[in-house]
């Protein structure tokens, strides 16, 4: 692994093409990635839509080293498979930390891992559409983050967040991955777009897109001059 920088923190490659030693343990760092930021408060800042759809386009890359399959479909849904219940796993543990820990976070003082606001943010979320929260969360920055713990403090039924939980972490998983795979394979062929030359537009169009409904909420909340 070269130099570090810390704005690879926030770079979806520097995590997929992480090595140690020169072995390749991207696909470890992506799932755990993907199990920190949906289960663990900390893991708000961490990127999490464009590291799927990139992982779509770098899927071989990623499994190469796990196992390889003939077919192109299997390996796509083989990773979106693990993704999938690290996502599941990640959600439970959220959902255990904000059961036991309780209202204990609202009284915890801001830090670079927590902001409350997110928190706040996220029961108001969750208690205007209920279950479907944690659906929507999945493909919302932040909210995925606090949502299953929001879950647990409010006392979720456990049957009813699985479900959700499950339904959830494959919608995600999969419509990213695979939108990544198949969108890189389809302008490559048709159009000779190489999206692997255009990472950056395609990092700041997933924020923009996974971020606008949070901006337009905050929009409409503004005060207005007068």
């Amino acid at each position: 692994m070269s130099g570090f920088d810390w704005k690879n923190l926030v770079d979806p490659l520097f995590y997929i093409h992480f090595d140690i030693n020169g072995i390749k343990v991207g696909l470890f760092i992506v799932l755990f990635i993907v199990f920190a930021e949906t289960g663990l408060f900390a893991g708000f800042f961490l990127p999490g839509d464009s590291l799927l759809f990139l992982a779509g386009i770098y899927n071989r890359e990623l499994i190469e080293n796990i196992l390889v399959f003939e077919s192109d479909f299997v390996n796509v849904f083989v990773l979106s498979l693990f993704v999938a219940i690290a996502g599941i796993l990640g959600n439970i543990i959220g959902y255990w930390f904000g059961a036991k820990s309780g209202y204990y976070l609202y009284n915890k003082e801001d830090s670079f891992w927590f902001k409350k606001k997110y928190l706040i943010q996220s029961k108001d979320f969750f208690e205007k559409h209920g279950g479907r929260a944690i659906i929507f969360a999945r493909f919302i920055p932040i909210f995925r983050t606090f949502a299953p713990i929001v879950a647990g403090i409010v006392s979720m039924e456990k049957k009813k967040f699985m479900f959700f939980n499950v339904v959830s972490s494959f919608l995600w998983s999969f419509a990213l991955i695979f939108a990544g795979h198949y969108l890189y394979g389809f302008l490559l062929e048709n159009y000779q777009i190489d999206l692997k030359n255009h990472i950056e537009m395609i990092i700041i169009g997933l924020v923009i897109i996974t971020l606008s409904p949070v901006i337009i909420k905050f929009a409409k909340k503004a005060p207005v001059d007068e």
